[in-house]
């Protein structure tokens, strides 16, 4: 069995008229989301193999939050390429990883995370998916089961089950 979690970033500050939308950092409320991300992680003995982490300052940070609480074996591949990348891209991007690795987290930006998480969703909980499909709020986490068969380089719409839609509540400071 393949795993592959896919994760929109925490929250991040909003964007300001010409500033930089890739340098948005995280704000308080979403340093503690990446945490509670983390922290289930770990409760849940979910440690991905690889992480491919869009290389925007949001996506690096949330990253940066979760690390603690993660194997330290886990390979981490930072890319510019995952920075708003569709859906599309991102499946490409998940075809080309190793057939040897087990489990994959994506670290990346919406509407590409959700939309890909949709599109791979063929089975699963129907509450999950219904509120996976209902909103994929900022440290929304959707964890996907996939046979062996077909490989990572032949993953296709409505392969995965969803096995796990987390979606993080923040107290109101």
């Amino acid at each position: 069995m393949r795993r592959l979690l896919l994760l929109r970033h925490s929250k991040a500050v909003q964007a300001e008229p010409g500033e930089p939308d890739f340098e948005r950092p995280l704000i308080p409320r979403g340093r503690r989301g990446a945490r509670r991300v983390g922290q289930y992680l770990a409760r849940e003995k979910q440690m991905p193999e690889l992480i491919l982490c869009s290389s925007a300052k949001r996506t690096r940070e949330t990253l940066a939050g979760l690390l603690v609480f993660l194997s330290q074996d886990a390979e981490i591949a930072v890319e510019r390429g995952l920075y708003m990348a569709s859906a599309g891209q991102l499946l490409a991007r998940i075809r080309a990883v190793r057939p040897g690795v087990r489990s994959v987290m994506v670290v990346g930006h919406n509407p590409g995370i959700e939309r890909l998480a949709a599109m791979l969703a063929g089975s699963g909980d129907p509450k999950l998916i219904a509120a996976m499909h209902a909103k994929f709020p900022t440290s929304g986490l959707a964890v996907l089961e996939f046979s062996d068969r077909p490989a990572w380089r032949r993953l296709g719409p409505g392969a995965g089950r969803l096995v796990a839609f987390e979606a993080p509540r923040h107290r109101k400071d």
